[in-house]
């Protein structure tokens, strides 16, 4: 059976990722940071990596730098690196950091596949309680369902045909309001500020600028992302917003 290891393979996506390669029957192989001191020996045996560096990382570059040096070394084939929707975007310091990887992952040696996925649809919440953003709520956005992201995931770990691929990936567009209304919930918009003051409170500076950064993006631009690469990918249509007890 096909080993993948999953770096980043504790947090929500990995875990999502993880499931799906089981369904296909391969092995999924979650690394998180207990085994940094011998990276390349846990990939040992690993046909595949995908590569999820931490939220908000202040060196993703350096992150994903690494990472490549241990798959080379463990004798991994391919990697896919879980990238952004829009990585070149000046504004979005945490973007650029990931625009850097990308460009670390075409020059690994290594055959690479890209995913760069809209905002997930699971960082709002879909169980009917209020929905409470810093951006105005017609910001224009493709979102990806998190199961979606990881069924596509599976695909192109497992199938070497979508080395060197690059997909932008959303499984519907819309925007907070068409959420909002799809699963019941009432919106607020919080001024950005007033974030920082309370649930950014928490944040170290950077975290906290790099996020304001990404809500003025999100208030000007949004982050429109569309839907065919999924769809084509998935070869079914994807998951559109729905209540979390209706599903």
């Amino acid at each position: 059976m096909t080993r993948v290891g999953i770096l980043g393979g504790t947090g929500k996506t990995g875990r999502a990722v993880a499931r799906a390669l089981a369904a296909r029957g391969a092995v999924p192989v979650p690394l998180g940071r207990a085994q940094w001191p011998d990276l390349s020996g846990a990939l040992r045996g690993c046909a595949a990596a995908y590569l999820i560096a931490p939220n908000l990382h202040p060196d993703e570059p350096a992150h994903v730098s690494a990472i490549l040096a241990a798959a080379r070394a463990a004798g991994v084939g391919r990697v896919v690196h879980h990238s952004v929707a829009a990585p070149y975007a000046p504004d979005l310091p945490h973007h650029l950091g990931k625009a850097r990887a990308e460009d670390l992952v075409r020059r690994s040696g290594l055959a690479w596949t890209i995913l760069q996925p809209g905002a997930y649809l699971q960082n709002l919440p879909l169980d009917g309680s209020t929905i409470v953003v810093p951006y105005r709520l017609d910001a224009p956005f493709g979102f990806a369902h998190l199961d979606d992201l990881a069924e596509v995931a599976a695909t192109v770990l497992l199938d070497e045909a979508h080395a060197g691929a690059t997909y932008e990936l959303a499984s519907w567009r819309g925007d907070v309001s068409g959420v909002a209304a799809a699963v019941g919930a009432a919106t607020e918009v919080l001024d950005p500020e007033e974030w920082a003051r309370t649930d950014g409170a928490g944040l170290d500076e950077r975290q906290r600028s790099w996020l304001l950064a990404m809500f003025a993006y999100y208030e000007a631009h949004g982050l429109p992302v569309g839907t065919v690469p999924m769809t084509t990918l998935l070869g079914r249509t994807p998951t559109a917003p729905a209540r979390v007890s209706d599903r």
